[in-house]
């Protein structure tokens, strides 16, 4: 029986004339043989798309699993690149994806748009009345979705199908050379085509603090690229609720010890008498309460990773210990004389500023030196730009499903509001942020509502600028802390590791890229504690 809900186009409707679908689609096949941004495509695409269909909104979204991730928007707020859409929970994506052919719904569907409140620029419309998708294949299986959609219940009655069937051709085309290039790049570059995977691993849910298109952003995945093709100490550093244990876990997921464990203590939770204990295991009564052998967390993380979160709430005595574990992989359980080899990779993390806790004597010196072989900072949310709104986004569809609501979305001035603010909480921040926000809302309606609009009186953000007294989102260059020795020492540690990277681990090449004596990039390579 078929859905009453679903309305199918035919070929007996209007159609386009034959100039005005070549002069469309012409542009988008010079494409398939031009470099461009995947970006790129995908915009040019969707402008296609609107020229030829006109519609209020368009966009394209690659099946994840379960979920559909939208990579390209032409008509919908900024905050929807952000948002993950969980399949079981749209039912109408559920329907588009379960045919193989273009899917129109009717204006009186009461199947739920996911779009609803989503569409740019239309004051006091928020609901859309003619929406129409189109799955796309790739090689055979579903990739994702095309949808078009219109506030006008009758925007789509004169729909040329046939054209509409060729443009689906061409967007499956353009779909399949990305796919191309980046199948290429991953036999050249692996590790740079495994890094969103593994950062949607390493968060556990979708992408979540790794939502973004900024440069600070792609600065942050190249250097965790980097690094996680070495076995060195990394200091990631960084704000509170920055994100740095997602950091941590990407970087073990692209190394070579990902097939190993990664074992995470935080340093903060633990007093000093159990520190020693959690760190190198005890034998059985080193101490009251101890009832039997039990291996420490470096024991735990023989031949994979351990994550060390706030090290610098370490004790000097327990620093002492740590750095001789780290420089010869031989450690004692408390309370025992007998020796243990590993080997473990550590990762520490710090929101503290090392440098000066070494300088006023509450850290050693020579165990930070140890650390931060490879110091790896992640930049605020402030510095992140409009991330903020994708991040945004993400947070807002998640509270929507728990809400049991047909969208959350945000008034204009919502948006300015959170672009406008510091953000010293940072993602964290940003995602109580919006659960309370959307909650505090809801309550105070008097009725129920399809669409919840959240606006800049709901999140109630201060306008003040942030610690330094500066404007945030300020296009400014990173402030620098270090010494002009230590910069220079860190870049050229970044400078050869990178080249490493590039000629896997050949030192010999690493030193002809780089214009070094092999002799003298040795030296160099000893220097920098990366021999």
């Amino acid at each position: 029986m078929v859905d009453p809900t679903i309305v199918k186009t035919t070929a007996s409707e209007v159609k386009l004339t034959a100039r005005a679908l070549l002069d469309t689609l012409a542009p988008l096949m010079q494409d398939l043989s031009h470099d461009l941004p995947d970006t790129e495509r995908y915009r040019r695409l969707l402008q296609s798309l609107r020229a030829l269909f006109p519609g209020d909104a368009a966009a394209l979204l690659r099946l994840d699993g379960d979920t559909l991730v939208p990579l390209a928007i032409d008509g919908l707020s900024s905050d929807t690149l952000g948002r993950r859409f969980r399949v079981s929970d749209h039912p109408r994506f559920a329907q588009l994806l379960s045919s193989d052919e273009p899917t129109r719904f009717a204006a009186d569907s009461d199947l739920p748009d996911p779009y609803d409140g989503l569409v740019q620029g239309i004051a006091g419309k928020l609901e859309v009345h003619d929406c129409l998708g189109c799955p796309l294949f790739i090689g055979g299986r579903p990739w994702g979705l095309l949808t078009l959609d219109a506030l006008d219940p009758a925007q789509f009655d004169a729909l040329d199908m046939p054209a509409l069937q060729a443009f689906m051709s061409l967007a499956a085309a353009t779909v399949s050379v990305v796919e191309r290039i980046e199948t290429l790049e991953r036999t050249g570059e692996e590790e740079r085509s495994r890094a969103e995977e593994a950062f949607r691993q390493a968060s556990g849910q979708h992408r979540r603090d790794f939502i973004g298109s900024s440069d600070a952003y792609k600065r942050l995945l190249e250097e965790i690229e980097i690094v996680a093709a070495s076995d060195l100490t990394v200091l990631v550093t960084g704000e509170t609720g920055v994100g740095k244990e997602l950091v941590a876990n990407s970087i073990h997921a692209l190394s070579a010890r990902a097939g190993k464990p990664l074992i995470s203590l935080n340093c903060a939770a633990l007093p000093d008498t159990l520190v020693e204990s959690e760190l190198f295991g005890h034998v059985r009564g080193a101490y009251s309460g101890a009832s039997s052998d039990r291996r420490g967390k470096f024991e735990l993380a023989h031949g994979g990773t351990i994550f060390l979160d706030e090290v610098g709430e370490l004790s000097l005595t327990v620093q002492a210990k740590l750095l001789r574990v780290m420089q010869n992989g031989q450690l004692q359980r408390l309370g025992s004389d007998s020796e243990h080899k590993v080997d473990v990779r550590v990762i520490a993390a710090t929101n503290r500023d090392l440098a000066e806790e070494v300088r006023a004597g509450r850290f050693r010196a020579d165990f930070y030196h140890r650390l931060s072989v490879y110091p790896l900072r992640v930049p605020p949310l402030r510095e992140r730009g409009r991330d903020i709104l994708l991040l945004a986004g993400f947070f807002l569809e998640e509270n929507r499903s728990r809400l049991g609501l047909l969208s959350v979305r945000l008034s204009a001035d919502a948006q300015a509001a959170l672009l406008r603010y510091s953000w010293p909480g940072n993602v964290r921040e940003l995602e109580h942020l919006i659960g309370r926000s959307a909650l505090k809302a809801l309550a105070a309606q008097r009725e129920r509502p399809r669409i919840l609009t959240l606006t800049a009186a709901d999140l109630a953000l201060s306008d003040t600028p942030d610690a330094s007294g500066k404007p945030p989102l300020a296009d400014e260059p990173e402030a620098v802390e270090k010494d002009f020795r230590t910069s220079v020492a860190d870049f050229e540690r970044k400078t050869v590791l990178a080249a490493l990277v590039r000629h896997k681990q050949n030192w010999a090449a690493t030193a002809r890229e780089l214009g070094l004596d092999p002799a003298n990039l040795n030296r160099l390579a000893k220097r920098l504690g990366l021999k």
